[in-house]
């Protein structure tokens, strides 16, 4: 089966437009996302497949490392619980 990324219940991402920053509210918790991770976690609806994720910043940042760096991301916020 093919992991299609989503955030998990109860986490919701925002953009903080005083700060200008994205950030991702957990229960009693806030999260202040750097760089481009927010752009990648809205990419994150449940429809797309991981690949289709690198696949579709792979476009916006041509050169970029997406298909190393990415996966091990999403990994990492499954394994705090924040994706499903």
């Amino acid at each position: 089966m093919t992991w299609r990324p989503l955030l998990t219940r109860g986490v919701v991402l925002r953009h903080d437009r005083v700060r200008d920053t994205d950030l991702l509210l957990l229960p009693e918790r806030v999260v202040v996302l750097h760089g481009h991770a927010g752009r990648v976690l809205r990419l994150c609806d449940g429809n797309r497949a991981v690949d289709e994720i690198v696949a579709d910043l792979r476009l916006g940042f041509p050169g970029a490392p997406v298909a190393a760096e990415v996966p091990p991301f999403l990994t990492a916020l499954r394994d705090e619980g924040w994706l499903r």
